[in-house]
């Protein structure tokens, strides 16, 4: 795509490169994800900024053995290999003044994890890590300005003879210490290059995004395009306002990462897709839904001018045929695949179609869904779309969702590995688990403290009270009878998971267990003990 960015067919070849001693960077990328696409051409652009770095690009899916290796589980997806740096100092002449060398040495230690030895000489340079092949850095996500500050500090070596240029500097250095490089820069003949600092929502983002906002009467912020949303809200509103008939322009916020934080700021608002009228936020997916089903969105356009459209041609132009779920009838899949799918998708309150198996994973973004369903204590369903070729290219078309792993709540898809991370990281996937009535699953611990706690007084024993299935567990409940001491009972013959699971919850490998309040007193040695001494009775009422 551009610049000096290599692909990598291989593991060998990776290690083969890092182990040269040159600093290398990778981007794990995907086909499928605009963010990455996005990331690439700043990638690109780096590359020929830093010719001395090797920039290598990776396609996650595609290369599974790499990817396990980073621990790369969402794209775009960024690593970082440092070995040794020398930064070059021009020497101090008269036409350089002591104050700018000064800052100058200054601006190289802020790149150095260590304090450097700065002196009259012209080098300055300092071992990063041994030649082992490990990585010393990493960074997820689509960001512009962190990406090229880790690039700087990382590849910002110059050859002996040639001068420090702003771009190796810069994105990690102050404006008064880039300005003075820049004067610099000038004099020893240095190409300038433009520096990237690391911005927040400035004037020029203010205006920009306005502009977006108010570019069109009703505007949709989302993840795709209104002909190919790239997840299960955006598709949501679209379909809603094509129900109103209602004209709309769109931006696809995974194209454009500063329009996407700063949407958030500018709004106050943290996920999308974000929908406005006439310049004024109305909400996100639930809050459309909301209005619409009430009709208080039909109001909302009609009080601001904007009425129906009811150009049937515009619509046929703009608007795919749907069926279930926003997908595609005229897809050419049969109706019995379809009915598979269908029966699959629903099969499950919570269904994932992944690589491999739960415990099993065979690509790092299936290991991350997965991994983030178990956080949430979710208790799902899963398909291996690699046991299975049919289902794994009709689901693509069926769902107009290109990659995998996919994950559908009820029937309606949300998306992929790194819709499903965001999610969680803003609270917005268990919000929606919430609205689904999809609860927390019981983890085996949290049964057994249920368990523990239902009874003051608790046995866990073979057999029932009233026909106990051991001599132990016998002597216990004639003890606790003959002291009148009220106690609730499990038997854990009728479940081997609650008996497996108490011998390592209360670190106590037999049976019967007594417990106190939550708290373990002991087994029947323990009871009989504290029988004999006459201490069961009290310690049982404290």
């Amino acid at each position: 795509m551009g610049g000096s960015v290599k692909d990598v067919e291989s593991k060998e070849e990776l290690d083969s490169v890092v182990l040269q001693g040159a600093p290398v960077i990778l981007h794990f990328w995907a086909s499928w994800c605009e963010a990455s696409k996005h990331m690439d051409q700043v990638f690109s652009h780096l590359s020929t900024d830093f010719p001395h770095a090797v920039f290598f690009r990776v396609e996650a899916e595609e290369q599974p053995v790499i990817s396990e290796a980073y621990s790369v589980s969402a794209v775009p997806y960024f690593v970082f290999f440092k070995i040794t740096i020398n930064f070059i100092v021009p020497p101090l002449t008269s036409l350089v003044p002591l104050v700018a060398y000064l800052i100058i040495a200054n601006a190289v230690a802020l790149l150095l994890p260590q304090e450097p030895a700065v002196g009259m000489a012209t080098t300055i340079s300092a071992t990063i890590a041994p030649s082992d092949g490990k990585s010393v850095d990493t960074m997820e996500g689509a960001d512009p300005s962190t990406l090229a500050n880790k690039v700087a500090k990382v590849a910002g070596s110059i050859n002996p003879g040639e001068a420090a240029a702003p771009a190796s500097l810069g994105m990690a250095a102050g404006p008064t210490i880039l300005e003075t490089v820049r004067e610099l820069s000038k004099e020893n003949g240095a190409s300038q290059v433009e520096s990237q600092l690391p911005s927040g929502l400035t004037d020029t983002l203010k205006i920009r995004l306005q502009k977006l906002i108010e570019s069109q009467p009703v505007m949709l912020f989302m993840k795709g395009s209104p002909e190919d949303p790239k997840c299960g809200f955006s598709r949501k509103v679209v379909e809603i306002l094509r129900e109103e008939k209602i004209k709309f322009g769109s931006f696809d916020i995974l194209i454009d990462n500063e329009v996407r934080e700063g949407l958030k700021k500018l709004s106050n608002w943290p996920t999308f897709p974000q929908l406005y009228c006439k310049g004024e936020l109305l909400g996100g997916c639930d809050i459309a839904i909301a209005m619409h089903d009430s009709g208080e969105l039909k109001e909302v356009f009609r009080d601001h001018g904007i009425e129906a459209s009811d150009d049937s041609n515009e619509a046929k132009a703009t608007e795919p045929e749907s069926g279930n779920g926003g997908i595609s009838d005229s897809t050419g899949l049969s109706v019995t695949l379809t009915s598979r799918l269908e029966s699959l998708i629903n099969s499950s309150p919570v269904m994932l179609f992944m690589k491999g198996k739960p415990d099993e994973p065979r690509c790092g973004f299936s290991r991350k869904v997965v991994e983030i369903l178990q956080q949430e204590k979710v208790d799902f369903m899963s398909f291996d779309i690699l046991s299975d070729d049919e289902v794994r290219q009709g689901l693509k078309v069926y769902s107009n969702w290109s990659s995998f792993p996919q994950l559908y709540i009820k029937g309606e898809l949300i998306g992929g590995s790194d819709i499903v991370l965001e999610m969680q990281k803003s609270g917005e996937l268990q919000r929606v688990l919430a609205e689904k009535g999809i609860t927390q699953k019981e983890t085996l611990e949290d049964r057994i403290k249920n368990l523990i706690n239902s009874s003051p007084t608790m046995l866990f024993m073979k057999g029932t009270p009233d026909a106990p299935r051991c001599g132990f567990s016998s002597k216990v409940v004639d003890a606790l009878k003959a002291e009148n001491v009220s106690f609730g009972s499990f038997d854990i013959l009728t479940d081997e998971e609650v008996r497996q699971g108490l011998k390592v919850f209360s670190n106590w490998p037999t049976f019967p267990q007594l417990y106190y309040k939550g708290e373990l007193i002991g087994g029947c040695d323990i009871i009989m003990e504290l029988r004999n001494n006459g201490e069961l009775k009290s310690t049982l009422s404290e």
